[in-house]
Order: C-alpha cells, then sequence, then structure tokens
C-alpha cells in the first residue's frame, strides 16, 4: 500500500470520530456579532447596512466573512409545529430574505440559540428541539451556529453540545459550530470532535483589564480574559479553535488599548468577530480592524496560538510561531504611564514548549518589520527600541534569513 493510500485510510479513521462537519474553520473564522452593541434591538435594516459597509469598507476583502445575529431574533414563542419563529417586526421581509441578501454579497451569515430551555435573553432555547431546530437552520441556508450556554440546569455541558452537533451533522448543511460554554466545564479538552470553536471565558467587556461585576456574573477586560485559562494553547489549531470572544474595538476604549486588543486576539490565533457599529466607525477603528499584515499573523497556516514570554515592570511580551520559521511578537505596556522598550535579542532564546519550536537569536539572524508602522526595520543583530505609551502595542514580524 503507498504513502497517498496510507494518509487517505488514516484521515477516513480520524473523520470517523468526528461528529462535526470538519475542515470548515481552517484559519480562526472572521466576520461580526451583533451582540456587543445592539444586544436584542436587531433588525433587517442592521443586517443589510452592516452587510454593505463590510464589502464597501474592505472589511470582506480584508478576510472577515460571516455576519451572526445574535440573541433577540425570534419570538417569545414556538410555532404550532414547535418550529422557532424569525420576529415579523424585525424581519418583515422574512429572515430568509435577509440570510439570501447577506449571501448575494458573497458574505456567510450565522444565528444565536442556546443550549438550555430558554436563551440569555428569554427567548426559545434549543433543549428538546435540537433536531428540529437544526433542519430549521439547514433549510434557512445558514453557515454559523453561536450556541450559549444559559438556562442549562439539569444538564452536562458535553452532551448538550454533542447532540446539537450529531443534529447539524444529521440535517446535512455545513454549519461552522460555535461553543459558547464559557469555559466552565473546559470545553477545550472534549471540544474538538463537536465544534469549530469553543469559548474560553465568561463575556467581554470594553476594557483593558478590569472586572465589570453584575449580579451573579462578570464581564472581563480583554487582557485578563487572555491571561485568564493557563496552558490550554495545545488544544487550539486549525478547525478547533480557542474563542477569546468577540472583540470591543471601536466601543469605547483608547486607540492604544483597541490597537493591543486586536494584536492580543491576533497573537492568540482567537477567532476575529467584530463587535462594533459599522455605521458609526472611525477610520481610525477601521484601519484597525483590516491592518492585513496583523490579520495575517491570526490566520497564519500553522494556526499555533502564540504565549507569554515574559512579563516585567509592566513589559507584557508575547511570541507566536508563524510559517516558513518566522515569528510575531509583541511588545504590551499594561502600565498607566509611558515606558521605553529595549530588548536585546541576543540574551533570549524563545522556546515554544508545546510545539517544540524555538530560536536562538545568537544562532539565527532575522530581519524585523514593524506591522503598525508598515516598515522595515533593523536586524536581531541589534537590540530592539521603542517608547510606548500606556496601554500601547508594538507588534514586530521576524522574517528568519
Amino acid at each position: 500500500m503507498n504513502v497517498k493510500i496510507n494518509i487517505f485510510f488514516c484521515l477516513l479513521f480520524l473523520n470517523s470520530f468526528s461528529q462535526k462537519y470538519s475542515d470548515l474553520a481552517i484559519t480562526p473564522p472572521m466576520g461580526w456579532n451583533s451582540w456587543n452593541t445592539f444586544e436584542t434591538h436587531i433588525d433587517e435594516e442592521l443586517v443589510k447596512e452592516t452587510a454593505d459597509i463590510m464589502v464597501s469598507s474592505g472589511m470582506k476583502d480584508a478576510g472577515y466573512t460571516y455576519i451572526v445575529l445574535d440573541d433577540g431574533w425570534m419570538t417569545m414563542e414556538r410555532d404550532n409545529n414547535g418550529d422557532l419563529v424569525p420576529d415579523p417586526k424585525k424581519f418583515p421581509n422574512g429572515i430568509k430574505a435577509v440570510i439570501d441578501y447577506v449571501h448575494s454579497k458573497g458574505l456567510k451569515f450565522g444565528l444565536y440559540n442556546c443550549a438550555g430551555t430558554e436563551t440569555c435573553a428569554g427567548y426559545p432555547g434549543t433543549r428538546g428541539y435540537e433536531y428540529q431546530d437544526a433542519r430549521f437552520y439547514a433549510r434557512l441556508e445558514i453557515d454559523f451556529l453561536k450556541y450559549d450556554w444559559c438556562n442549562t440546569e439539569g444538564i452536562t455541558a458535553k452532551e448538550a453540545y454533542s447532540t446539537m452537533s450529531k443534529a447539524l451533522k444529521k440535517a446535512g448543511r455545513p454549519i461552522v459550530f460555535s461553543l459558547c460554554e464559557w469555559g466552565d466545564n473546559q470545553p477545550w479538552n472534549w471540544g474538538e470532535p463537536i465544534g469549530n470553536l469553543w469559548r474560553i471565558s465568561g463575556d467581554i467587556y470594553p476594557c483593558y483589564d478590569c472586572e465589570f461585576k453584575h449580579d451573579t456574573w462578570s464581564s472581563w477586560g480583554f487582557f485578563k480574559i487572555a491571561e485568564m485559562h493557563k496552558n490550554i494553547r495545545q488544544f487550539s489549531g486549525p478547525d478547533h479553535w480557542n474563542d477569546f470572544d468577540m472583540m470591543e474595538v471601536g466601543n469605547g476604549m483608547t486607540f492604544e488599548e483597541d490597537k493591543s486588543h486586536f494584536a492580543l486576539w491576533c497573537m492568540l490565533a482567537s477567532p476575529l468577530i467584530a463587535g462594533n457599529d459599522f455605521r458609526k466607525m472611525t477610520k481610525e477603528t477601521l484601519t484597525i480592524l483590516t491592518n492585513k499584515e496583523l490579520i495575517a499573523i491570526n490566520q497564519d497556516a500553522l494556526g499555533i496560538q502564540g504565549f507569554k514570554y515574559a512579563d516585567e515592570n509592566g513589559l507584557s511580551i508575547w511570541f507566536k510561531p508563524l510559517q516558513n520559521g518566522n515569528w510575531a511578537v509583541s511588545f504590551f505596556n499594561k502600565n498607566d504611564k509611558e515606558i521605553n522598550v529595549n530588548f536585546d535579542w541576543m540574551k533570549h532564546n524563545v522556546v515554544d514548549e508545546v510545539n517544540h519550536l524555538k530560536t536562538s537569536f545568537e544562532n539565527f539572524q532575522y530581519d524585523i518589520r514593524d506591522i503598525w508602522q508598515h516598515k522595515d526595520l533593523k536586524s536581531t543583530k541589534t537590540p530592539f527600541k521603542s517608547t510606548l505609551a500606556s496601554h500601547d502595542v508594538v507588534t514586530l514580524i521576524l522574517k528568519r534569513r
């Protein structure tokens, strides 16, 4: 038996253990979700305007593909057949017409539901209707399902998400399955054959590293989320991503904080799902979200999640291995004041223990490119020096000679 046949049967054997539609998210999904800005205040006009701007602004060309309607798209009751009912006031022409419009723009469309009896906002959940809802989504021709974890008393996460995954597969339409379980039941340990991505934390909040307390739970700043779970890098990769939540870029943080947020999500190989109002988006926000050199780090073919290399005196340094022996590195200023960066490459050996990759700057030389400034710098023969404002970031590509 030749090598090609061996590989074919190995892939066939592995796929037999996978419940999900495979290979739908070989790189981290990119798109937009309605929740961070609009919560349940969504309608047909918002979707169409968002789709139009995604195309006209250059975001589609930068890689943003999915438009996902979060909680609140349906009525409070199922119909007599038990089907979900898109809200006719929000979608007077029916939600299928909206989906068709999004598809006509060369984009993909996603919806939201919940594993429990009700969604987080109190709309009908999917518990007990998994196969019926999956067929409903297939008829609508959606491409993405975000599946939340509210009102799930008495059921186990792995079983609930596994059931919905099987239902989607049975319905016969390839749909990216996003497990929004908040990390409470460690979905990275069991999620790979079930979903294409899984949330690793509770909800994000538009701040650097704060905790925003609700009655019984908290939302988190983006840096807190990034550092919340240790030692889960090995569970993330092509078609099975650690999801650090939708982005808050353009939602009230400073320009420097928005830059840091986007850079960190790119370093982490997190899905890049924008959560701002495109109709009010500033040029600065658009520049951040469409930085193609940063997006290339996120979408790198190796699919490796970056890691924190050092954290001293408020300077946090993160590395991410890239294809062709290259590396990305980001320097984050977590301080409330300006700092100077002086990084002598020759004094550092960078090791990715999970993926058995390493580099010694004494033995290998790299050309440096600043991908915020879009310019080439000196090589790693000389120390890197920069001045960083509070909560700002500088991100470099190290290209091996």
